[in-house]
């Protein structure tokens, strides 16, 4: 999964940044995070749904995930996300 994500992030991130992505060595095992950064939420769905147009997003690995949660996150007033 890693090596699929590897590959096909940079031409993900010309429609919008990568902030962080990771995945859990301690814990809930076989966890793996991606934070996106968006203007707003119809920035996020317009986002998402152009990049599922060329067939290159999301990666495809084999791996299927169990489960899938979502979060709105508005960064702090002196984040740099802002």
């Amino acid at each position: 999964m890693l090596e699929a994500w590897g590959k096909a992030v940079p031409g993900r991130e010309k429609l919008s940044p990568l902030a962080a992505c990771w995945t859990s060595e301690l814990g809930a095992l076989n966890k793996f995070v991606h934070v996106w950064v968006y203007k707003d939420s119809n920035d996020r769905t317009r986002i998402r749904d152009e990049s599922r147009k060329g067939g290159q997003w999301p990666p495809q690995s084999g791996v299927r995930p169990i489960r899938q949660e979502n979060k709105l996150l508005i960064p702090a007033s002196f984040s740099p996300l802002r």
